[in-house]
This record gives C-alpha cells, structure tokens and sequence, in this order.
C-alpha cells in the first residue's frame, strides 16, 4: 500500500469520527476535523493516482 494512500485513509477516518464525536459532545478544537477530512481525501486522491508519463 502506498504511504500517501494509507495517511490520506488514516486521517479520514480520524477527520470523520472527530466530527461525529464533535456532533455529540463539544470539545475545543473540534473544527479541525473537517480539516483532516479534506486533508485525507485529499491525500486519497493523490495516493490513487497513476503516474504521469512524461517523454524522455
């Protein structure tokens, strides 16, 4: 599995039930976890791409 794949999935998921948890109970810094969510997809996008095919 690439690196940049497994982090973007990884801060996904924490991104996503940060949220979740910040839904039910209040806790500071709770907003930053929509930033870990566009972050990760992010991260996702770029660990699933194919690479470029640059002439040599």
């Amino acid at each position: 599995m690439n690196r940049t794949l497994a982090v973007g999935l990884a801060l996904t998921v924490l991104g996503l039930a940060g949220y979740v948890f910040g839904l039910v109970a209040s806790y500071p810094g709770r907003a930053f976890s929509i930033t870990g969510v566009m972050v990760g997809v992010t991260l996702l996008a770029i660990g699933n791409a194919t690479p470029s095919e640059e002439p040599r």
